[in-house]
């Protein structure tokens, strides 16, 4: 940590280790350097970005928290980084620095709507392309936008075997 301080000037705002995991929170605006030292320096080598994922939090001004879990293979350890977000704040991507990222962080797009600048490929990959909103927020609707919700489940087979059937003829 010492190391990432002091090449990076400012950007760890906070350092916890809990259940032998560390957790680094970082400045938003500090992510790309942050990544790449974690990548390079020797004393880290945190050559794969295992996952890419956010929490919200919708009543803080920085929405979202986007978090980097990181693994050495050469050293066999393990960090989670973290950086707060606000709702409409462009985010660096770290796709240059981890190309792993590319997909998990378009999963985070479509599910939370981060806005990842420097993305390669920033559209929808689980949700279809003309979906509205982002269905892992929490202010999200359960019912999703305007669906109908059926009281027997049985329902949905009837109507999928009518369909299926009117496909046969």
């Amino acid at each position: 940590m010492a190391t990432l301080q002091a090449k990076v000037p400012g950007a760890v705002t906070a350092v916890s280790y809990w259940v032998g995991d560390w957790t680094i929170i970082v400045a938003a605006e500090k992510i790309l350097e942050v990544a790449a030292h974690l990548r390079q320096a020797p004393d880290a080598l945190f050559d794969l970005c295992s996952d890419v994922t956010a929490t919200d939090w919708p009543m803080r001004p920085e929405r979202f928290d986007m978090v980097y879990c990181l693994y050495s293979t050469r050293h066999r350890h393990r960090v989670r980084v973290k950086a707060k977000v606000a709702e409409n704040q462009p985010f660096p991507s770290v796709t240059p620095v981890w190309p792993a990222a590319n997909w998990l962080e378009r999963e985070v797009w479509d599910l939370f709507g981060v806005n990842f600048t420097g993305h390669p490929d920033r559209r929808r990959i689980l949700m279809p392309e003309d979906w509205q909103g982002h269905p892992q927020r929490k202010d999200y609707p359960l019912e999703g936008p305007g669906e109908l919700l059926m009281e027997n489940p049985l329902d949905w087979l009837k109507l999928r075997q009518a369909r299926d059937e009117a496909d046969i003829e």
